[in-house]
């Protein structure tokens, strides 16, 4: 299961959620509204916001306080802002904090992403899918190898 969760105040970010979750299948929730909150564990939570006055948004830190690395097997954060990436490692870091392992590639795009930011958002995306179905297909495998029962010796 894909999640895309972010907080926009400008539309800059929500411009980008939702281009990832096109790219994903998925909404673009952003994380003040109820139905954010994760109901059931996802793969991939794909996650942005954007640096206010130097921090991320307190609805973005309530969010992130809410999960745990029990309901996220990876993120992949991406950010927006006047300023600068800080945002990033930001979120980076109160996703660590919890346990949850974060992608270490992510998206950035100062100020109102364009044609072509939002083109390397979706690579980004579909970067992100790609390697989850890969993953999909080894546990698949492992799984087929260990219900094999010629595979162990007696």
């Amino acid at each position: 299961m894909i999640a895309v969760r972010y907080f926009s105040r400008s539309g800059n970010t929500k411009a980008v959620a939702d281009t990832i979750a096109k790219a994903a299948g998925v909404e673009a929730i952003s994380v003040d509204k109820t139905e954010a909150i994760l109901t059931e564990p996802v793969d991939v939570l794909f996650i942005g916001g954007a640096i206010y006055y130097y921090g991320l948004d307190k609805n973005m830190k309530h969010y992130l306080n809410g999960l745990s690395k029990d309901q996220v097997k990876k993120a992949v954060v991406f950010s927006t802002s006047m300023i600068s990436k800080h945002g990033i490692d930001l979120l980076k870091s109160a996703l660590s904090a919890k346990g949850i392992p974060v992608e270490e590639e992510y998206f950035y795009c100062k100020k109102m992403p364009g044609e072509e930011e939002l083109k390397q958002a979706k690579a980004l995306a579909e970067k992100a899918l790609v390697m989850l179905a890969l993953l999909a297909v080894k546990e698949l495998r492992h799984e087929r190898v260990l219900a094999n029962t010629d595979f162990y010796p007696n």
